[in-house]
């Protein structure tokens, strides 16, 4: 019986490997490529590369493996900033034609390159320049160790075009090999199977053997080290930070066994993390095989690892079933988000579930607020034609698409939609689709016509009109309904003890979100005092803290405001503390002095969003 049901098993893992290797998919126009995928599409690359700190760049050859479908002439690549040197065809690197076409802004140029009927490989030569937005180059001084540079990319959302000549759009996926020639000193790791320890020859090779769109293709060199946390688990980093990052990471075993039983099993290998350097634009970005992450989860008591299991979630959502136009990215980071809130209760219990839930309500309120409701921005499927893909980007596809997938879950109960999740996440595995093709799925796999559901649920206002429908789940948290207890007595009573009641990050971030608006700077004092908001305490809180602290002109704590914007480039989390610097004449003033100091350690995303800001 052993043998036979080995053999099975064995079956049905072929089975579900050919599958998932070639789904078959009409391939979505983007506006944010310049190329036509339909006509001629890259499907597999091939790259070898050198990563030169002295002069900062890469180099090297693209060779890409296409399908012609149309049997024409031409297929067009994207490209921006980079140099293109030479252009070959096929193994014997017959050279070819090639011409960029006019650059639009944010979008570079296009790469059209001649082709014949039968031409099923492409090599692209080429090297970057110091004007890829994808790369950020840093110094010793600018590491945890600051003894050897680092590099890593961040390509999401058009970004991979200024590092690697591609059809750089999510619609499109590939598989890619890759051989990266790095100093000696260095390691190199990519988003794909990877090294554990360093060699003595600087060159490292990588396969990823699963479809992934362009964005998605990653790379960091630096002085690092690798520890296990379990069998398919572990953490890279620098050498001060490695022993820390473990201890904090200690649960992500339990994250991925809990999201497979919940949405299924996990398709990719291995799931490993890399603690990068402060200048790191975001939380976290979630490369296949090697989630990129700020140093500033690190908070010493593991209270902000659900920014892990976001970062995991996306290995269903975003990874595996993919937004097909920046404009469905709800698709990817509403289902994440409610992914990792499953986890998150899975994983630390319900009370923390409804604390995280409440949270994520508030910036989605505070979104709604700073937008209105009325903003065409705050609609789930969202219109970034002639735009920047990132300047689309806001909490509200996170926290409204997470609202939407809970009022689903309210109207038709948790095992259906589990199932109706798992069955989507199986029926679009390494495929890219649009809200379009997720609201047809649904209609017939969870509506099935029953149009009291759909009424219910009010998809279309959920989806196309701005605002939150009126059938909102609102969250309760006891643990929270406790401090908003406190709230109503403390000023009475005093601030003294309240340490010792409100404990977690959880409950110190929402006791400070509904602090009274005529806080004065007594208060303040005497609840830093109690608290150590202002120079204690994990980069969350901290961040909360000081939006108070300029709001009220607590000036105690503009020290730590200054040196908390000089250390990190976590977008997302700085831009909130710089919009309330400048809604005063002095605030705008200390804001710029800080950012001029500030800038040269800024990721390029960063400094676009705080450019935009300060003009």
């Amino acid at each position: 019986m052993k043998n036979i049901f080995a053999v099975v098993v064995i079956f049905l893992l072929i089975s579900c490997q050919k599958k998932e290797a070639t789904p078959q998919h009409q391939i979505t126009k983007d506006e944010h490529s310049f190329s036509n995928p339909n006509q001629a599409i890259a499907k597999h690359l091939d790259l070898d590369i050198k990563v030169d700190f002295d002069t900062q760049t890469i180099s090297g050859k693209a060779s890409w493996t296409i399908e012609n479908t149309s049997k024409g002439n031409e297929i067009i690549f994207d490209e921006n900033t980079l140099n293109i040197t030479k252009v070959t065809l096929g193994d014997d690197e017959k050279e070819t034609k090639f011409e960029l076409g006019n650059e639009i802004e944010f979008h570079g140029k296009p790469l059209h390159i001649t082709i014949v009927p039968n031409t099923t490989k492409v090599n692209i030569y080429y090297n970057t320049t110091k004007d890829a937005v994808a790369l950020q180059w840093l110094k010793p001084e600018q590491t945890a160790d600051k003894k050897y540079p680092f590099v890593f990319s961040q390509g999401e959302s058009i970004w991979s075009r200024t590092w690697i000549p591609c059809q750089d759009s999510p619609s499109v996926r590939f598989t890619y090999n890759a051989k990266v020639t790095v100093p000696k000193d260095l390691m190199a790791l990519m988003s794909a199977v990877n090294p554990q320890q360093k060699n003595n020859t600087g060159v490292y090779t990588f396969k990823q053997d699963k479809a992934i769109p362009s964005y998605l293709m990653a790379i960091a060199v630096g002085d690092v080290e690798f520890k296990s946390i379990d069998n398919r688990t572990g953490v890279y980093a620098e050498h001060s930070v490695i022993d820390k990052a473990k201890w904090e990471f200690a649960e992500l075993g339990k994250m991925v066994v809990a999201a497979e039983k919940l949405f299924g099993p996990y398709r990719w290998g291995r799931y490993d993390v890399i603690v990068l350097p402060p200048s790191f634009p975001f939380g976290g970005m979630e490369n296949p095989n090697l989630t990129f992450l700020t140093p500033t989860v690190l908070a010493g008591d593991r209270s902000l690892t659900n920014l892990l299991a976001h970062e995991l979630g996306h290995s269903w959502s975003g990874n595996l079933v993919t937004n097909a136009t920046w404009d469905d990215v709800w698709l990817n980071e509403g289902f994440t988000t409610y992914v990792e809130h499953r986890i998150g209760e899975a994983v630390f219990g319900v009370n923390e579930a409804q604390m995280q839930t409440v949270l994520s309500r508030k910036v989605l309120e505070n979104n709604l607020a700073e937008m209105g409701n009325d903003s065409p921005d705050t609609r789930l499927k969202v219109n970034s034609t002639g735009k920047n893909p990132d300047e689309a980007m806001s909490d509200i596809p996170y926290e409204k698409g997470y609202a939407f997938l809970q009022t689903i879950e309210a109207a038709v109960g948790r095992e259906r939609f589990d199932k109706f999740i798992t069955d989507y996440f199986n029926a679009h595995a390494f495929q890219s689709i649009t809200t379009e093709d997720f609201v047809d799925y649904f209609n017939k796999n969870l509506i099935k016509g029953d149009k009291a559901l759909a009424a219910k649920i009010k998809l279309d206002d959920w989806i196309y009109k701005p605002g939150v429908p009126s059938n909102v789940i609102n969250p309760v948290s006891e643990d929270f309904n406790a401090i908003d207890a406190i709230q109503k007595t403390w000023r009475k009573s005093g601030v003294k003890g309240l340490s010792q009641k409100i404990k977690s990050t959880n409950e110190k971030q929402h006791f400070i979100d509904y602090l009274p608006k005529d806080l004065t700077v007594e208060e303040m004092t005497a609840i830093d005092k109690e608290f150590n908001f202002t120079n204690g305490g994990n980069f969350v809180v901290r961040r909360q803290w000081f939006i108070i602290a300029i709001q009220h002109q607590y000036k105690a704590a503009y020290p730590a405001i200054e040196q908390f914007l000089n250390s990190y480039s976590r977008t997302y989390s700085l831009t909130p503390l710089y919009k309330e610097m400048i809604k005063t004449p002095e605030g705008k003033i200390w804001a710029k002095q800080i950012y001029a100091k500030a800038k040269p350690g800024y990721h390029a995303t960063t400094v676009e969003a705080i450019d935009g800001l300060l003009k």
